[in-house]
């Protein structure tokens, strides 16, 4: 095989389909890969070495036969272990469904199949998505390829720090209020929120489903826009799909066309690490000195956007997590022969939901309760229409896309926010201050790195998103490709680097 170990996707279709390397090889390399890296950096919850293999076979065979093995022929793809597969189990890195096996399979991860990708195996996350870090997983925490003493990100850690160590070249994740564009920065790789309804929630367990969207993480913005344009699509088992045609999302490669970035203060303000922002900077003047212009814009961000984000998303929570009761889903406590069946929800409940499920199952219940409903809820629908309107203003000004940090600096240490006396959810939760906000409005984000920032001889991630107008990835794209023009591409974290 000729095949770079960490080669791209379209690198590795392309080897495939010319007969310079076979799916099997390709196949057993990340598999090889995965089984080195993974008991360091609990990437993986479940690896599927025999299904792989037996789908590698079957695509050498279709090419052997002359068939068109599909755009993404044997492309080992990982996928976030809250997308159903027909096969293996589909967990949410919770004990709720530590056992639970899907009978049928996530529109976005068969349209990957369809087009000749293997599925190689279910990465960790933050229980149920709920988390900014990874550390809320029932299974363990997943740990940065860049230092495994910091965290991924959240809440698709685990398939970030997959593609990020060069396990696989490319993942799926799911994106609530950042969860693929935070971790993709804090592990130096790509990470595309699609619009909300340009990707099928059908196989997807819900979180908050006015939010969740589900998006690739990849080493470069070809590689995304390439997937992106896979899994999207209308979807007759999900009625908030898009009817729109998903061939735009891969038109991006006309890097001649002006751009005009908007730039929050937020960008490179005090709320962001002065390491971090100094990247930030670089950056902004190494664009402009290439041509593109930039403007200062205003957005009712962060703190608009995190405090209704932490009321719409707990309430859908609480709601969507209702069914996980003992009865019909997930864990079934054991009960005294005087129990009743409040004792059963009660006991199965606690027994199967961390302790950040629980907390945010509570807050959605408080502020969906009567007698705060008005004063909570309808309140953040309010603000997020706003914040949608003041998108909108910016982009009708002739912003092309907007550019946020990722998060608010690089990469923190492992209990860093969660151990020691007087913890403060709210220090974990500000880490999505700069993502949510497009979550609320339901637009496009993509995530791409920056640079790096060095603590104490360690080279730590940066990561850079571009916002576009809803349904537009494609100047989102276009942006993030004149980013990674400047930047490079994305780098195979230390952890990989010799696998």
């Amino acid at each position: 095989m000729t095949l770079p170990a960490h080669a791209g996707v379209l690198e590795t279709a392309s080897a495939v389909r010319a007969g310079e390397a076979t799916a099997e090889e390709v196949t057993k390399a990340a598999l090889a890969r995965i089984d080195a890296l993974n008991p360091a950096l609990n990437a993986f919850l479940q690896v599927f070495h025999d299904e792989s293999l037996e789908r590698a076979r079957a695509i050498d065979a279709r090419i052997a036969k002359g068939g068109d093995p599909g755009p993404l022929a044997g492309v080992p793809i990982a996928i976030k272990d809250n997308i159903c597969l027909s096969w293996g189990k589909t967990t949410c890195a919770s004990r709720m469904l530590e056992h639970y096996e899907s009978p049928f399979t996530a529109t976005a991860a068969q349209r990957l199949l369809d087009a000749g990708a293997v599925l190689v195996g279910k990465t960790n996350l933050d229980e149920f998505a709920m988390g900014s870090s990874n550390e809320h997983s029932a299974f363990g925490p997943v740990r940065n390829p860049w230092d495994t003493a910091r965290v991924p990100g959240g809440s698709s850690g685990g398939s970030a720090a997959a593609v990020a160590s060069g396990m696989v070249p490319a993942a799926l994740g799911s994106d609530t209020g950042g969860s693929i564009r935070q971790p993709a920065g804090l592990c130096g790789c790509v990470g595309l929120k699609p619009t909300y309804g340009r990707v099928s929630r059908s196989g997807l367990v819900a979180f908050a489903s006015s939010l969740d969207q589900i998006g690739p993480l990849t080493r470069s913005v070809q590689d995304a826009a390439l997937i992106a344009r896979i899994i999207s699509g209308p979807d007759p088992l999900d009625a908030t799909t898009s009817p729109l045609d998903a061939e735009q999302i891969a038109l991006f490669a006309d890097t001649s066309a002006p751009l005009t970035l908007g730039i929050p203060p937020e960008t490179t303000g005090e709320t962001v690490d002065p390491r971090a922002r100094e990247v930030l900077l670089g950056l902004i003047g190494s664009l402009r000195a290439a041509g593109v212009r930039t403007v200062d814009v205003e957005l009712p961000l962060p703190e608009h956007a995190i405090a209704a984000y932490y009321i719409v998303a707990p309430a859908e929570a609480s709601s969507n997590l209702a069914r996980f009761d003992g009865v019909r889903y997930g864990h079934r406590a054991q009960l005294a022969p005087n129990d009743t069946l409040d004792d059963l929800y009660i006991k199965s409940r606690a027994e199967g939901f961390g302790p950040e499920v629980r907390r945010r199952i509570v807050l959605g219940t408080h502020v969906l309760s009567s007698g705060y409903h008005d004063a909570y809820y309808t309140t953040a629908l309010r603000a997020r229409r706003l914040i949608k309107s003041a998108y909108d203003d910016v982009f009708d000004r002739g912003v092309d896309a907007v550019l946020l940090p990722a998060s608010p600096g690089p990469a923190f240490r492992l209990g860093e926010k969660l151990e020691g006396p007087g913890i403060d959810p709210m220090a974990l939760y500000l880490e999505d201050a700069f993502t949510v906000s497009a979550n609320l409005a339901g637009l496009p984000g993509i995530s791409v790195p920056a640079g790096f920032v060095d603590e104490a001889g360690t080279r730590l991630p940066i990561g850079i998103q571009c916002i576009t107008r809803a349904h537009d990835e494609a100047t989102a794209l276009r942006a993030a490709h004149a980013i990674e023009q400047i930047t490079g591409p994305a780098q195979v974290a230390p952890a990989g680097a010799t696998a």
